[in-house]
């Protein structure tokens, strides 16, 4: 592995209880690893996600990276970094200078687990094109009668973008297979870093799947970025939301893991995400 002394924690964000959630990899030091280090680093670790962060006055300066590339704002990792905070720091609302954009995360000791809430970016999303629908559809080998027609296909953001594809049923999310090398093909061709796969249950309870080839990555088992970015499209398309949805993920691949989303009427603007963080070793 590369040579870097300081402790890489591992914590599992979005934890169902003792059970499931996202490992990411955190370190914090006094300043950040250069850009090749921390990918290297990312690398070696193995998840999906690992966040560098390095105090910057008041704030933090924050970095995550996937095992093939940097991204702008990954959720699971942040969930993992306020825990990190919060046990080093005490309980408290720490500010994150991100890559593009600031946004706060929360956490606070709740037993043997940590609460944490982070504040997304705001919020965008807009109906997706035709030819890029067909061939999403063409990856995961779905056809049109396959999609739920009350959410329809769209280009959701909050930090990251992400292409969200609904579906009419929970055995065809469940069933979902795709080419990890032609999903990461497609992905980094349209820019998004994550297609989010859900299935709404009721109003306020979904199911989500997120495919994250463009990162190396076959499935993550929470993405907290998605969950935001797919409240925020619920707020636009005016679905009833009630300003409150929770989020199931994971499942399907073993790691069951719970994610809430709590947001305002206001449109565009940030989406709360919380969940249980549970420390790996």
């Amino acid at each position: 592995m590369t040579e870097f002394k300081t402790k890489i924690q591992k914590i599992a964000a979005f934890s169902d209880g003792a059970t499931g959630g996202n490992p990411a990899g955190v370190v914090i030091d006094d300043k950040l690893p250069s850009r090749e280090e921390m990918q290297d680093i990312a690398a070696e670790i193995g998840f999906s996600e690992t966040v560098f962060a390095a105090p910057d006055g008041a704030d933090w300066i924050v970095r995550y990276f996937s095992p093939e590339s940097e991204v702008p704002f990954c959720g699971h990792a942040t969930i993992a970094l306020g825990a990190a905070l919060a046990m080093e720091n005490g309980d408290g609302i720490f500010r994150l200078n991100l890559l593009l954009t600031s946004i706060t995360v929360e956490g606070r000791a709740q037993g043997e687990h940590i609460s944490v809430s982070l504040q997304s970016p705001p919020t965008n999303s807009a109906i997706a094109d035709t030819e890029l629908v067909s061939t999403a559809l063409a990856l995961f080998n779905l056809s049109q009668n396959e999609l739920d027609p009350c959410i329809a296909p769209a280009i959701v953001e909050a930090g990251a973008t992400h292409l969200l594809l609904a579906l009419n049923t929970r055995e065809t999310l469940a069933n979902m297979a795709y080419d990890l090398d032609l999903g990461r093909a497609f992905m980094n061709a349209n820019n998004l870093v994550t297609i989010i796969l859900v299935y709404a249950e009721t109003d306020q309870l979904f199911h989500t799947r997120n495919p994250f080839a463009s990162g190396g990555v076959y499935e993550d088992p929470a993405t907290g970025a998605a969950t935001a970015a797919l409240a925020g499209h619920l707020r636009k398309i005016d679905w009833p939301h009630a300003g409150d949805i929770d989020i199931v993920q994971g499942e399907d691949m073993g790691s069951r893991s719970i994610l809430k989303a709590q947001f305002t009427s206001e449109q565009g603007s940030s989406i709360r995400v919380s969940g249980i963080a549970r420390i790996m070793d």
